[in-house]
């Protein structure tokens, strides 16, 4: 309840007068009253003001979480470095007693709760679907935390780990033998080591992608976005890096055990993934190139239905390239030790659904195809409907999730795609889906706004974290991305950002993260993401338990967390101080050291930062080691 204080600060302003009776041994205690008294009035007029501005309502809690110390920014608790080991330190929890949880057998170390592989052969094999999503129903969940191997250590930095990873890490020989030839991987010692090979690329990815180069304006920031399918250990995206090129590559956890794990702990982007009966989990007119190296999806099947997919997610004048079968079949059949015949008919309908979708073949050489997508949308659609082609008639083109792929071709509706600026450029400015309204209730103004705001964020976070964006933490990922501003705010050649836009998010801006020359995906945090154990440095969530109060248990999303965190990985925590508060007290039984932190702009701002550490620990550990 408001004290009338406003109205006591106005009676202080009205004349105090002495008492012309007590003009003598009076005057000096008159005096004295009138100073005291006017400070008095002084006072509760600043007091009224403060409370009728709204600040400090339901904030006693934050304030109890911050007076413990003037300089709520420094972390003396909390270490960020790396040891691989020895004692970390303990949780500060005194709000109350949180439930522990325990580590989960050996046997989960690799454990992929949707890409499960036992559940995954109750599925039908027709059009991949066993290798999809499947997640567990909540009675099946885990709920224990799940452990690294015996002698797992931090990744090597950036570049080195492009090339070596720690076999304890992702303990796998088995492609050492499979693609010895191939150039993929090979064991030495204590680490694997790859030499940047290829099935389709023996010789090393730097001349394969020499080779693209010249037909596809790699070098000059045109081409930024890119879709690899089927990306074995995700080499040709780790030597794309150094063109200033991110790569999106993904394959199914199959018979090529970990090759997902390998690229990761590589310091590339991936994911579990795989062409089957599910639309990708990407917007429409994302990516300036998507690319396939003998991986094995048949394009030519259902009418080209996989191409029209790919199409989907490729932008007006991005390329698509496909290397190995059936490319050239004339000259190469025979080493394909496959007939001559199948190779031709694949051919054949790889460049009729080309021809449908308007892709113009702009170079054939040796086992290498590349086509182009045209700019021309309205020609396009008219060429088209001519040839009796169906469109996809769904309003919403990135409404993707679960959603079955169709067979139909997705219109252009956004005519802006083709004034995208090359990058860096277009990492800061007003991405065309803000310019043409495609998202509702943002203006350019609003976009500068957000992205001013989140270089602020960032900073703040690098007060907090000094290492932060020193190539510490190498694999990032935002799990509310929002329009990708964190992630553009921290942008550096020693770090990526995986920008996750839930599906529940009250707007769609994953295409806006797209065009400016990030990358990210859609996701439903009830569910477990797409990805081994271990593979994020550093996680930041900002908003993410307010968005999925009420949709899910704050439970599975922190063990899932836990799960693709790293030992020693950082997590920030942005949200409501009430929501954090819970969260808090949650992670005080995971094994993470925490620190509550107040916002930039100080302690009477509702919204909190938490700031947390994943204890080091390895195996069916009881205690950390």
């Amino acid at each position: 309840m408001l004290v009338d204080l406003t109205s006591l600060a106005y009676i202080c302003h009205k004349p105090v007068m002495a008492n012309k009776f007590n003009a003598g041994d009076g005057r000096t205690r008159s005096h004295v009253s009138i100073f005291i008294v006017a400070g008095l009035c002084c006072f509760f007029y600043l007091l009224g003001a403060w409370q009728r501005s709204g600040f400090g309502k339901g904030d006693s809690i934050a304030l109890e979480m911050t007076k413990s110390g003037e300089n709520c920014n420094v972390l003396p608790n909390l270490n960020f470095e790396t040891h691989h080991g020895g004692e970390a330190g303990i949780i500060d929890d005194s709000d109350s007693k949180a439930t522990v949880y325990k580590p989960c057998h050996q046997r989960y170390t690799d454990y992929t709760p949707c890409q499960d592989q036992g559940r995954a052969m109750t599925f039908p094999r027709d059009n991949m679907i066993y290798r999809e999503r499947h997640c567990p129903p909540q009675a099946e969940k885990l709920r224990c935390l799940i452990p690294a191997p015996e002698g797992y250590v931090t990744p090597f930095p950036w570049p080195k780990s492009r090339d070596y990873v720690p076999y304890a890490n992702a303990p796998y020989k088995s492609l050492t033998v499979e693609k010895a030839i191939q150039n993929w991987i090979q064991y030495e010692g204590n680490v694997f080591r790859f030499p940047g090979g290829g099935t389709q690329f023996p010789q090393g990815a730097d001349k394969y992608i020499d080779q693209l180069a010249s037909v596809i304006p790699i070098d000059n920031g045109t081409v930024r976005t890119a879709l690899d399918t089927g990306c074995g250990v995700a080499s040709w995206g780790a030597y794309l890096w150094k063109k200033n090129v991110i790569a999106m590559s993904f394959a199914p956890r199959d018979s090529h055990e970990a090759q997902v794990q390998f690229a990761l702990e590589r310091g590339v982007p991936a994911v579990i993934g795989v062409l089957g009966s599910i639309k990708m989990p990407y917007p429409s007119r994302a990516f300036d190139m998507a690319h396939c190296s003998r991986c094995l999806i048949p394009w030519g099947i259902n009418d080209g239905l996989y191409m029209k997919e790919v199409d989907r997610v490729l932008r007006p004048g991005g390329y698509w390239v496909l290397s190995g079968p059936p490319i050239n079949w004339k000259t190469n059949y025979k080493a394909w030790q496959r007939p001559l015949e199948d190779l031709k008919e694949e051919q054949r309908k790889i460049e009729d659904a080309a021809k449908l979708l308007c892709w113009e073949k702009k170079s054939e050489k040796g086992e290498i195809a590349v086509w182009q997508k045209t700019m021309d949308s309205d020609a396009c659609r008219a060429k088209q409907e001519s040839a009796g082609a169906t469109f996809c008639q769904s309003e919403d083109s990135d409404n993707v999730w679960y959603k079955k792929m169709e067979q139909c071709i997705t219109p252009n509706k956004n005519p802006n795609s083709e004034e995208i600026k090359p990058f860096p450029e277009r990492l800061h400015s007003v991405p065309p889906q803000i310019v043409s309204g495609s998202v509702s209730g943002v203006s350019a103004e609003a976009f500068l706004e957000d992205d001013k705001q989140w270089k602020k964020h960032v900073n703040a976070y690098r007060k907090t974290i000094p290492i932060l964006d020193s190539g510490r933490y190498r694999n990032i990922m935002d799990m509310n991305a929002g329009f990708g501003g964190f992630a553009a705010a921290l942008q550096s050649p020693k770090l990526w950002v995986m920008n996750v836009v839930p599906t529940i998010a009250k707007k769609n801006t994953l295409g806006v993260v797209y065009e400016r020359g990030l990358i990210g995906i859609y996701h439903d945090w009830c569910e477990a993401f797409s990805t081994y154990p271990r593979t994020y440095d550093l996680i930041h969530a900002n908003g993410v338990f307010s968005l999925y109060k009420d949709k899910c248990d704050f439970e599975d999303i922190i063990l899932e967390m836990d799960r693709i965190l790293r030992p020693e990985g950082a997590v920030i925590f942005r949200d409501e101080v009430d929501v954090l508060v819970k969260v808090k007290r949650m992670i005080g039984g995971m094994r993470w050291d925490s620190k509550m932190i107040d916002h930039e702009d100080g302690p009477l701002v509702p919204e909190k930062v938490l700031v947390a550490v994943k204890q080091y620990w390895v195996g069916n550990s009881t205690s950390s080691q």
